[in-house]
């Protein structure tokens, strides 16, 4: 198997590794969601729960809204009248009835206790009574609040700034304010409680409280077929719901009464001018027949033609009935041109003609929804235009429907009379007592039933009015089916914050993942660098850690220099059959400085020294030179210097030819191994031709065939190109990048190298990576010598 394919891992993601990436950072989800919990807990607190009140009622048919409207049907004056349930809703809901409501409840006008931190309205038990003197006209359109602080029964304070000195008053007496004036009496029954408070009376708009309870309302049917309507509200005061549903559906049945009401008595009221005036017409008839007999003497007239006079009593039947639908036709279009304003018009009273009966409905219903519109609305209104414009529209056709019907009317009595012309010259035969009494008689019986049916239609009229029902039967009362508040509820809102909390810590992982292009760890590592073999990683270092290892070192970083050794060993001996020489030259690099060449040179050189293989550590990065430092100081107690001589560098051996390679290498005691090091020196002031030179090929020469392994510490490769020079005489390049620092960008560039044959042998070494992450993700880690940190500390 070749070392490429033994460093070479999947590239596809790793399911374990991604759930990873958020479980490593398991404390800042138990913080963030702690924190969310609290919030709720806060939301919660200082939240006002809102209680809900439910009522239903159902839509009745006209037909059994009520005993005595059965009878009333003939007339037709509720003709129309069964509307559609969703029409009832938005009748309920009507912005007028809403008004009505916030009137008769007050509810326009708060009275709030002032806590800490919360106001909760006084609703049923105010400690005062606030009672305005000014117009209500006034008064509902008013914006306006002021505070009182009740004291005694007999005193209190005022002021209508909150942070302003409160100004004692007594109670009764006139307050000028810039709505009016206000008297302010003491509620004796909750007084005590709410002495010394502070309390902050709130004056709104009564348009304006109506559209924010018509809001709030829902209104609903159990299906799509049903009559009944489910009502509820939402409010804090659960009390307060309850008297508004119950005030809202009280108002809604007095509206429906008064409209069948204001139809059924001016129906009355037209049949009450008619019977007095045909009560004239047959006292009048009367008398004639009473005169005639008294004036003739007669007291029984035998029929001589009962034949002729059947017949003609028949057509004088029909002609009368046709004068009698032409006297109610004529009457009715009399009253129509009268008519000034927009006034409900009389119901059918007998006319055969349905067109005119329903138009007649329609123009009544027209008009009571205007008036019931004005009342909140004025005549400028475009709904009230539009109103208008019907009314008048069926108006018109009113009138023509009459004109035609009175036309056709006295085509057809006309008609009549001509055939009555004819059977009356048949019984002219007769005695002329006779024939002047049956006109008179039949004059007579025509205006009585015309009177009787009147007397029995006002009887109707009347019942109809006494008996009139309201438009919805209640079935539940407005009540609370739960004493629980429906908002907030409290497991949903600290589901949803436990849910925030983890979203919070979840999405900023997952953004500085989305945005993250560095190099983390080794696994991280592996896939951009394709087939490139990763060595290893090297644990982050705090301040007070040691950074150079000592005897029998256990700790995560000789653990992990242990693991990049082995696999360095097995690049070597690997690559060791098809390479010329001993293949021991390798070169450690790194795109910039302070990813931790130096540090791994160093360090892997000591790793290797310890097992007793003969090692020389090599600084070549004569610009910026670092290896000296890391074994003076007192980070290198356990490393002695055993040699004597003048510390002389790579730069004099180059720059110098009478220097010996013997010359500048230092033997150092490692635990109880050795091992040589040759410093960098001198800084040259030409460090590129001077790495030119044939000495650096002899010197490479001579090292490899004396050491088990090379360590050469260079110069960073994307930084100056001392690397690249000396880069022929590497058998192995170590580039190490710097976790949360090297971008991952920064890999394809030696990668790039290796390919176009610039360099050879590369692998690399992830340094400075956190604990968390040491390993695939942190999945295994290191373990030997690992100090836990407690549970608290991030």
């Amino acid at each position: 198997m070749s070392p490429k394919t033994e460093f070479n891992k999947s590239e596809h993601p790793d399911l374990n590794e991604i759930v990873n990436q958020y479980t490593r950072h398991w404390k800042w989800f138990i913080v963030s969601i702690a924190i969310a919990l609290a919030m709720a807990f806060i939301y919660l607190r200082y939240t006002k729960p809102e209680y809900v009140a439910e009522a239903k009622i159902q839509i009745l048919d006209e037909k059994s809204s009520g005993p005595g409207l059965g009878m009333f049907q003939e007339l037709e004056l509720l003709s129309g009248s069964n509307t559609a349930v969703i029409d009832e809703i938005e009748i309920i809901k009507s912005r007028s009835n809403f008004i009505e409501v916030v009137k008769k409840l007050g509810l326009n006008t708060r009275i709030m206790a002032q806590g800490k931190i919360m106001e909760t309205e006084l609703y049923s038990n105010s400690p005062v009574k606030i009672n305005f003197i000014e117009a209500d006209s006034i008064i509902n359109k008013a914006t306006f609040q002021f505070f009182l602080e009740p004291s005694s029964p007999t005193v209190f304070g005022y002021s209508e700034d909150e942070n302003a000195p409160v100004r004692p008053l007594a109670f009764g007496k006139n307050i000028p304010t810039p709505i009016g004036d206000i008297v302010i009496t003491p509620n004796l029954e909750n007084f005590e409680r709410y002495k010394n408070f502070k309390l902050k009376v709130v004056v709104d708009p009564v348009t304006l409280v109506a559209q924010t309870y018509r809001d709030k309302i829902r209104i609903v049917t159990n299906d799509k077929v049903s009559n009944i309507l489910n009502i509820s509200l939402n409010d804090p005061i659960e009390e307060k719901a309850i008297h508004i549903l119950d005030e809202l559906i009280q108002i809604y049945n007095k509206n429906a009464i008064d409209d069948k009401r204001e139809i059924a008595d001016r129906t009355s009221n037209f049949i009450d001018d008619r019977i007095a005036e045909i009560y004239g017409n047959l006292s009048s008839v009367d008398q004639s027949a009473e005169d005639f007999k008294t004036d003739r003497g007669l007291t029984d007239i035998a029929s001589e033609a009962n034949i002729n006079l059947n017949v003609g009593v028949a057509n004088q039947q029909e002609l009368a009935g046709m004068r009698t639908q032409l006297n109610i036709a004529s009457s009715m279009k009399d009253i129509l041109e009268q008519q000034g304003g927009f006034e409900v018009l009389p119901g059918n009273i007998g006319l055969n003609d349905p067109s005119i009966s329903s138009a007649t409905s329609r123009y009544n219903e027209l008009v009571l929804e205007r008036k019931r519109l004005l009342k909140s609305s004025n005549e400028k209104n475009p709904v009230i235009v539009n109103l208008d414009q019907q009314i008048l529209g069926l108006k018109r056709n009113i009138e023509s429907s009459l004109n035609s019907t009175v036309d056709n009317l006295g085509m057809q009595v006309s008609a009549l009379s001509g055939q009555q012309a004819i059977f009356n010259s048949k019984i002219y035969s007769s005695p002329k007592n006779e024939r002047a009494l049956r006109d008179i008689t039949r004059q007579q019986q025509t205006t009585e039933q015309l009177y009787l049916y009147l007397l029995q239609k006002r009887e109707e009229a009347q019942i109809a009015v006494a008996s009139t029902s309201p438009k919805s039967k209640i079935i539940n009362p407005a009540h609370n089916p739960s004493p629980f508040p429906v908002s907030p509820k409290k497991k949903i809102v600290y589901l949803a914050f436990f849910i925030l909390g983890g979203l919070v810590p979840f999405s900023i992982i997952y953004g500085a993942n989305l945005l993250d292009n560095k190099v983390h760890n080794m696994h991280s590592l592996e896939r951009v660098a394709s087939n490139i073999p990763v060595l290893g990683e090297l644990p982050r270092l705090s301040s007070k850690e040691q950074k150079i290892i000592g005897k029998e070192d256990r700790s995560v970083l000789a653990e992990s220099l242990r693991i990049i050794r082995t696999n360095l060993d097995y690049l070597i001996k690997t690559d060791r059959g098809a390479s010329e020489g001993k293949n021991n030259i390798v070169f450690v690099t790194s795109s910039v400085p302070g990813e931790g060449k130096s540090f791994l040179s160093t360090n892997l050189a000591m790793t290797i020294a310890s097992t007793d293989k003969r090692v020389l550590l090599l600084g070549a990065d004569v610009r910026n030179p670092k290896l000296f430092s890391f074994f003076t100081g007192s980070s290198t107690q356990r490393i002695a210097d055993l040699s004597s001589k003048k510390k002389v560098g790579l730069t004099e051996y180059l720059y110098d030819d009478s220097l010996e390679l013997r010359e500048i290498i230092h033997p150092m005691k490692v635990f109880k191994e050795t091992m040589d090091v040759i410093y960098s020196g001198r800084i040259p002031p030409n460090p590129a031709e001077l790495l030119m030179s044939k000495r650096f090929k002899e010197l490479f020469k001579d090292v490899s065939e004396h050491y088990d392994y090379v360590i050469v510490d260079t110069a960073p490769l994307m930084v100056v190109t001392d690397t690249l020079l000396i880069s022929e005489y590497a058998n192995h390049i170590i580039y190490v990048s710097r976790a949360g620092t090297t971008e991952k960008k920064a890999i394809q560039f030696p990668i790039k190298l290796q390919q176009e044959g610039k360099i050879k042998g590369l692998s690399f070494v992830v340094n400075y990576v956190k604990t968390s992450n040491l390993g695939y993700g942190g999945k295994y880690g290191y373990g030997y010598g690992k100090q836990h940190k407690k549970w608290w500390k991030f």
